[in-house]
């Protein structure tokens, strides 16, 4: 059983759903609850009634129409999986009179299957496909406290804030891409409170970890299909290079021991990678090549102040431009100026503020500064990165 079921095996599932009623009624009202709300479901119904929110008079659902259903689904990170979701999951669903629901990142169903009578159930409900089931929508559910919470969710009856949904259990959990980390979505299951069973929960977990694997399989062949259509320039590149696709997973490696992912390479911007240094990203076909800057040429930068402080890069296959602040611009100057001894916190903070007290925000500094400008600038201590070379023009920083 998940830590995060709410009911314990053996529980008279009865008796513990009149306990959260009264636990329910007590708290809204501002009074003394028989026993203690879980914690989950404390801080979601204390944000809930920050809302506004009332238990007894439901928000509209407003559920997009079709074709912005459809829409979404095609963008979805788990369109790919939702039928092997399926799967796992409706077979149980329908023999428990339960609903399997897939949600996107922002809470809109996207997928609904199981019961047909529980379905009729949930349409009255308004847990439809196209309607979003978050907190600040519907009050506290699984899907929406799942997302508040960013971790799995189980609520049973008087759990949920609004009073229609008392009879409903539900069992949400997080699914999130293998590959760059971002929330995809939610996958829950629901049905008659009454009938929860133990193992549910658990089985949630489980279909969310074969999701996060087949996304794993898909960007695996998605590695292999890159390497085989960059095969013919593999073969006859020559000096250390690695080949990443768009999230900088490497596909492939020569004459250099790099890990399994590098930053997200961008057109133009200089990119450091261990064992490479300094590299220009190259676009080739769907996915990067990276070789260092030295073996094609180096990278040149002018930092102009005439105007609005604006910096000009050239290297490898391009070039692009930047506007910064003043601020960044002092502190680009300061850090070329250094050498390549660079500086640490401490003495860019003394240029910077004149005192030792700034070391934090002399940090801050440079990584707004790294933000725009990228692996320039090397971290600790803070220098231009090898094979970078900087003029001022226009006018002191």
């Amino acid at each position: 059983m998940p830590a995060w079921s709410a009911v314990a095996p053996g529980t008279d599932l009865s008796t513990h759903a009149r306990v959260l009623s009264r636990v329910h009624d007590a708290v809204l009202a501002g009074g003394r609850p028989p026993v203690r709300p879980r914690r989950v479901v404390e801080r979601s119904w204390s944000r809930v009634l920050g809302l506004g929110m009332d238990p007894d008079r439901p928000r509209p659902r407003d559920p997009l129409p079709a074709e912005a259903v459809q829409a979404r689904r095609r963008t979805s990170g788990l369109e790919a999986v939702v039928d092997e979701l399926r799967q796992v999951l409706v077979g149980v669903a329908e023999a428990s009179h339960g609903l399997v629901v897939v949600t996107d990142a922002d809470g809109v169903v996207l997928w609904r299957d199981g019961s047909a009578a529980t379905r009729r159930h949930a349409d009255r409900l308004g847990f439809a496909e196209g309607a979003t089931w978050t907190e600040a929508a519907v009050g506290t559910n699984a899907i929406g406290t799942a997302l508040a919470e960013a971790a799995p969710v189980q609520l049973f009856s008087a759990e949920h804030f609004e009073a229609a949904q008392h009879p409903w259990y539900c069992s949400a959990a997080p699914v999130h891409s293998p590959v760059t980390g971002e929330l995809l979505g939610v996958v829950d299951v629901s049905g008659p409170a009454l009938t929860l069973h133990p193992a549910i929960g658990a089985l949630v977990e489980t279909s969310v970890r074969l999701a996060e694997n087949g996304l794993w399989r898909r960007h695996e062949q998605h590695l292999d299909r890159l390497r085989r259509a960059a095969g013919p320039v593999l073969g006859t590149a020559r000096g250390p290079l690695l080949l990443v696709d768009d999230d900088g997973w490497v596909a492939a490696r020569s004459g250099v021991a790099a890990g399994a992912r590098v930053a997200v390479p961008r057109a133009g911007r200089p990119l450091a990678v261990a064992g490479l240094g300094l590299c220009t990203p190259e676009r080739l076909g769907e996915g990067w090549l990276l070789r260092p800057a030295e073996a094609r040429a180096p990278v040149s930068a002018e930092l102009d102040l005439t105007a609005a402080p604006v910096l000009r890069v050239r290297g490898g296959e391009g070039s692009w431009s930047a506007g910064l602040t003043r601020r960044q611009a002092q502190v680009l100057a300061l850090v070329a100026a250094a050498g390549p001894a660079g500086l640490d916190a401490a003495a860019l903070g003394r240029a910077l503020f004149g005192d030792d007290g700034h070391v934090v925000a002399a940090r801050a500094e440079v990584s707004r500064l790294r933000r725009v400008v990228g692996d320039l600038v090397a971290p600790a201590p803070y220098r231009l990165a090898g094979g970078v070379a900087l003029t001022v023009t226009g006018g002191g920083a």
